[in-house]
């Protein structure tokens, strides 16, 4: 009876062992052929798609924004081939990143890409209301290829994608993507 009891007590630990390691995986991926494809950084479900202006290149862009929950795969992934042009870091809430004011008040880290061909897209890791850390394993000057790990956010979070104005969007609000396979976009050539 008593290893009974003993096993029940454990129980819990071995639950939260278990949601963590589930939580931590980083499975391998493999990116679709084609040129000009933006693929998802994160896996996740699409909750918003939106014109809007770039807060980081001052510019019109097109604004794809994928939620990821405490089950998805937090690994973030390239969604272009191209140059880190610039990283830029900001302090700030924990709000629910289910919110599209999480994308302006939360901590956040953005990467300016560019490709080969001169297209800029920026790609967001936003923190959540649980998220307490952002780590981002890229600097300017890198070079990344779709699909390519870059970056892991702790915890439910959010990643936003700005596109240029051309960018020929192919997911819809509510769409479930994953990262370094699910195609967001298509930029023009």
């Amino acid at each position: 009876m008593a290893g009974l009891a003993g096993w029940w007590w454990s129980a819990p630990a071995w639950l939260a062992l278990a949601f963590v390691a589930q939580f931590f995986r980083d499975p391998p991926r493999t990116p679709p052929e084609g040129a000009g494809k933006v693929l998802s950084p994160a896996d996740g479900r699409v909750v918003a798609v939106e014109k809007t202006r770039d807060p980081f290149l001052d510019r019109e862009a097109i604004k794809v924004s994928v939620f990821m929950n405490v089950f998805n795969v937090h690994s973030n992934r390239s969604p272009v081939d191209g140059e880190v042009r610039q990283v830029w870091y900001h302090r700030g809430s924990f709000l629910n990143a289910a919110l599209d004011k999480a994308s302006l008040e939360n901590e956040r880290n953005a990467l300016w890409l560019r490709t080969r061909e001169g297209a800029d897209v920026v790609c967001v890791q936003i923190a959540g209301l649980i998220a307490r850390r952002i780590l981002c394993y890229v600097q300017a000057g890198d070079a990344l290829l779709r699909g390519e790990r870059y970056g892991f956010i702790r915890f439910g979070s959010r990643l936003d994608v700005y596109l240029p104005p051309g960018a020929r969007v192919r997911v819809a609000i509510g769409a479930r993507v994953r990262a370094g396979e699910s195609v967001l976009a298509e930029l023009g050539a």
